[in-house]
């Protein structure tokens, strides 16, 4: 132990970097994001009714049958239709809760028009996922009719992986330019780290996430040898400096070198497994209280917006169990960050300028049902313990790297 050093007060000495004023903002927010997850679920579960009263999916189910019984093409229309439907219907809520909100405390600079046309092109990439996904479920469900769900589960665990490595490599440059970081200290020593543990060093990249939003990240994302590290200009322009760029890397790095996204995808495959099986079990109950009229079953593509609505309650009753495992990953990324690279004190002031979207001291039952990460101060808590039990020889204070820097960084 660090002779003469307070983990509790250096944790404390963080905390109180941001003002009462900041700190109250950043409650403000997190809590009402907690509400904005009921709301949200709420409006879902609306849109879902709409479609389903207004019938338009059994009369165009119908009308593909009434040539030719051929399912797989009432499920590939039937899910376009109600995909796209859903999608405008829930504009103005996305637009409120993604743009408006978010705008109000000062977190995006976007300009609605740019945030709507991204807004449409995420609605484009999640008709073609749900279409994939869809295509496949119904199928399940016509070859299985007994025990789909439990295929489904298996199923989804790997549709994740693949849709995760698709998104880094097809989906994200979509949205944001990636290039590569410019040769100097701070690719020097992230090809370094990278090295160290395992993650491929050939792809390090500032991408600029400042235009969605001014939030501080970087994430490390890859399976089976194929990676990347990608840092948000937003990094930069908040004067993060080496030893932070190491603390949140390390971080980063942690989950793809601890296999989270493996692990992730398991527990996803898990949680749609106990979905569908409820879903099947649900399904004829929910059809009659939505009225569902002309949807003959589980396997009636017509019937999607039920097993939707469903799922969206199935998803906020688990909302604490997902979070557990998430707090779990985000914890065990941190620990494999300071064990790796020794950064606590970079870390922690990373952490602390995550703040002002995500407040730093919640109770342990806001925590545990809402808290997709540890809380900052448990996190910051836990950097200062290590600092106390890893004592090391006081370093020269590092230079921050700034952002026009990485103006520079080649295509």
């Amino acid at each position: 132990m660090a002779q003469g050093f307070d983990a509790a007060a250096a944790t404390a000495t963080y905390l109180a970097t941001l003002t009462p004023e900041q700190h109250a903002k950043a409650t403000a927010y997190t809590q009402g994001g907690h509400w904005l997850l009921l709301w949200g679920t709420l409006v879902s579960i609306a849109v879902s009714w709409i479609v389903i009263r207004s019938g338009v999916l059994v009369r165009t189910r119908g009308g593909i049958e009434a040539k030719q019984p051929r399912p797989w093409l009432a499920v590939l229309v039937v899910v376009v239709v109600d995909t796209v439907l859903e999608g405008l219907l829930s504009i103005p809520w996305d637009a409120y809760a993604g743009w408006w909100r978010e705008k109000s405390y000062g977190l995006t600079s976007r300009a609605f028009g740019g945030w709507l046309g991204e807004h449409f092109l995420q609605m484009a990439v999640g008709v073609v996922a749900t279409l994939i996904t869809f295509s496949l479920l119904y199928w399940l469900i016509r070859r299985f009719p007994r025990t789909w769900w439990l295929w489904s589960g298996l199923g989804m665990a790997a549709i994740s992986i693949i849709f995760f490595i698709l998104g880094i490599f097809l989906i994200e440059p979509l949205f944001n330019s990636y290039k590569v970081a410019p040769p100097g200290p701070m690719r020097d020593e992230v090809v370094a780290m990278a090295n160290q543990v395992g993650v491929p060093s050939d792809k390090i990249l500032i991408y600029d996430g400042s235009k969605q939003s001014n939030r501080y990240t970087a994430n490390a994302g890859g399976l089976f040898g194929f990676g990347r590290v990608a840092m948000s200009d937003v990094m930069f322009k908040k004067d993060a400096d080496l030893a932070e760029v190491r603390g949140v890397v390390g971080h980063e790095m942690g989950h793809y070198v601890r296999k989270h996204i493996l692990l992730g995808a398991l527990e996803t495959g898990l949680m749609t497994l106990i979905g569908l099986f409820l879903v099947d079990r649900l399904f004829p109950r929910a059809a009659g209280l939505l009225g569902a009229k002309g949807v003959t079953g589980v396997a009636d593509p017509a019937g999607l917006p039920v097993i939707s609505v469903v799922l969206a309650i199935l998803g906020l009753l688990a909302t604490p169990l997902s979070n557990t495992f998430s707090r779990w990953a985000e914890s065990d990324a941190d620990h494999f960050s300071v064990v790796h690279f020794d950064e606590p004190d970079g870390l922690a002031k990373a952490l602390v300028k995550t703040i002002e979207y995500r407040a730093d001291s919640p109770s342990a039952v806001e925590e545990f049902i809402f808290y997709d990460h540890p809380s900052v101060r448990a996190r910051v808590q836990a950097m200062m313990a290590w600092k106390a039990a890893h004592p090391k020889a006081e370093q020269t204070p590092l230079t921050p790297v700034k952002a026009g820097a990485q103006a520079e960084a080649p295509h």
